[in-house]
């Protein structure tokens, strides 16, 4: 058996890099970031207790930001 690993944070880099390069005038990126990290925190709010320990342990693990370290911009 083959150990397989993927670090995706290159690509969250370019893809948040992108994002702020759209030419149109009326786009606000940090309110697409904020709409992101709303969505974030809705997708991981009804877990049942054993989800969220497991949850709870994502961010020591490297997996998730650690609580307060928002994914959107201020």
């Amino acid at each position: 058996m083959t150990d397989f690993t993927i670090d995706l944070t290159p690509q969250e880099a370019l893809r948040r890099t992108q994002l702020t390069q759209t030419p149109d005038p009326h786009w606000n990126p940090i309110e697409v970031l904020h709409g992101e990290e709303t969505a974030y925190n809705l997708l991981y709010s009804r877990l049942n207790p054993q989800q969220q320990a497991l949850y709870n342990n994502l961010p020591t693990a490297g997996i998730l930001p650690t609580p307060g370290n928002s994914h959107a911009a201020p």
